[in-house]
């Protein structure tokens, strides 16, 4: 349909379930349309920016947001069954610490450069949804982007410096600016917005009509 790869811009956290099923979903489209190159880029958001920079506990947490962690139970349980459904592990029990996930966003942003965002937002996401890992500690982190692929020295350096901190929290204030207020939160081809952790179809049928789209526009410019 196209040569040139269509735009895929993934907002969402590393802390938000239906992120974590939404990106499995959006992989699962991105199989079914192998006739349409994409370029996927994930886009920081802060869905819980009030946690501390070292991150709380899961039940101060759960209190704070939800009332108490018995409320969230159910919608646990939910989303426990879509995530095992894409082929997912939503340990609910093995969590025990909230992260601030500024620290996983400035990761995300290097592993990009190195081609690797995909794979560490994933990586990130299993340590937290199945493992129970604590996001807020640095080392997990390190080991994390080691796991990718990445120089652990140079993540370690990076991590315990400032660099991106201004970037990462312009980039998700910005969202927020334009209307995002919930993730996943796909925009493909900067022509068309899909929010919500859609199924693949959906994402699929989003795609090529994007993609039609923008095939379409040099056209219709020229015969304006």
């Amino acid at each position: 349909m196209t040569t040139s790869p269509l735009a895929v811009d993934v907002f969402s956290d590393v802390v938000c379930p239906w992120c974590f099923i939404g990106k499995r979903r959006l992989e699962k489209a991105i199989a079914m349309r192998p006739d349409i190159p994409v370029n996927v880029r994930y886009r920081p958001y802060f869905l819980n920016p009030w946690v501390p920079r070292e991150g709380m506990s899961r039940t101060a947490y759960l209190t704070t947001k939800f009332g108490s962690p018995g409320r969230y139970e159910q919608i646990a349980q939910r989303v426990a069954k879509a995530a095992e459904a894409e082929g997912l592990i939503y340990n609910i029990a093995a969590l025990r610490r909230q992260p601030n996930t500024l620290d996983c966003h400035r990761l995300i942003l290097w592993a990009g450069r190195a081609g690797k965002g995909a794979q560490v937002k994933q990586r990130l996401m299993e340590i937290y949804f199945t493992e129970g890992g604590d996001l807020s500690d640095p080392q997990v982190l390190v080991e994390a982007a080691s796991d990718c692929g990445l120089d652990p020295h140079e993540i370690s350096a990076l991590l315990a410096s400032e660099a991106d901190v201004a970037a990462v929290e312009q980039a998700a204030k910005s969202a927020q600016e334009a209307g995002i207020d919930g993730v996943p939160f796909y925009v493909f081809g900067n022509v068309l917005a899909v929010s919500g952790a859609q199924s693949p179809e959906y994402l699929a049928s989003a795609m090529e009509r994007a993609a039609t789209q923008l095939a379409q526009a040099p056209a219709a410019d020229t015969a304006a």
